[in-house]
């Protein structure tokens, strides 16, 4: 463990860490970056043919332009421009390291990876919420051939695929899935598809619903998931259907045990809301900031990029007021 002490570790290296990481050299903060994956890990793991439906004028950070074919960047643009802010503020950042403990000791915190420590006087967690798939808690869910993650349908061409839920993730992937040659059936626990899917995909799934290419089970959920079949309870009661794989898109939620294991205390609210102050994003815990997606709890539809690229400037308003009353500590 070296002796310096970093005035701020940002840990997660996606959009709004980055946004922090841009804030702290712009205040001339001693800044590390922490992620336990690659840079932007989320957006890397997203479905390789992915579109945004933000424009890329409102996923822009840092002063640097992010230009696109389309209005709506995809997944492949949005590596690069995120790679490029990367490479134009020369932010300092590690990969592959994961936070491992958090402790604080005379007013200094001692940060602990899997590879090595450090210390710090601040702490900014903005480590988004696609790395924890929302589980459906059924009987056959830790089957191999059940996914909670999509990249692409080369795997699943000739194969009868299980797609659940109805909002966006779900109808792209059902959509894409059929278009390759897949067999899609979609398990659905309300009335319909969600209002919220994307304009343009909404009436193609619905219409591939309505002629019977995609089929639909409406207010439905699963029973049990086995080797060959899935097990639903349906409005017409329960029914048994030949499957070979099973893709729960079925949302994902932010790492609620890495918050408690740190100290971060969470609101009784229903949704798991990280307790913070509205007005500097800082944490039950001294001089430990939240940012991003993150503070919005289980209310991940609430939060996106283009509305928590102001918390980066939120967050080191008060941490540079801090550093110079000397307070900090």
């Amino acid at each position: 463990m070296s002796d310096k002490v970093l005035d701020v570790i940002i840990i997660g290296a996606g959009p709004i860490g980055l946004t922090c990481g841009i804030a702290a050299s712009k205040a001339k903060l001693d800044y590390l970056i922490i992620e336990k994956g690659v840079l932007v890990n989320s957006l890397y793991n997203f479905p390789t043919n992915m579109t945004f439906f933000s424009t890329s004028i409102l996923l822009e950070i840092g002063a640097v332009p992010f230009i696109s074919h389309n209005t709506k960047p995809t997944r492949r643009e949005s590596l690069e421009y995120y790679n490029r802010v990367y490479q134009s503020w020369k932010l300092k950042a590690k990969f592959y390291e994961e936070v491992i403990s958090v402790e604080r000791i005379d007013g200094i915190y001692i940060l602990k990876t899997n590879k090595q420590t450090y210390r710090t006087r601040s702490i900014i967690v903005s480590t988004g919420f696609y790395d924890t798939p929302r589980l459906m808690n059924i009987k056959g869910e830790n089957l191999p051939k059940v996914k909670h993650y999509y990249s692409e349908p080369h795997p699943y061409i000739g194969q009868k695929v299980l797609v659940i839920g109805a909002a966006n993730s779900a109808c792209d992937v059902a959509l894409e899935l059929y278009y390759k040659g897949a067999e899609v059936t979609m398990s659905v626990r309300k009335e319909s598809i969600s209002p919220r899917v994307k304009y343009w995909i909404k009436p193609n799934i619905e219409n591939r619903i309505k002629e019977g290419s995609i089929k639909a089970y409406f207010e439905t959920t699963i029973e049990e998931i086995t080797l060959n079949t899935v097990r639903l309870n349906t409005p017409k009661g329960k029914i048994e259907i030949e499957n070979d794989w099973v893709l729960a898109m079925t949302g994902y939620k932010p790492n609620f045990n890495f918050f408690r294991k740190i100290g971060i205390e969470l609101a009784a609210d229903g949704f798991l809301t990280p307790i913070h102050n509205k007005e500097t994003l800082e944490t039950n815990l001294p001089n430990v900031y939240i940012a991003g997606v993150i503070n919005s709890g289980l209310q991940t539809s609430k939060l996106f990029i283009e509305n928590t690229r102001e918390h980066a400037e939120m967050i080191m308003s008060d941490l540079t007021k801090k550093i110079g009353a000397k307070v900090l500590v």
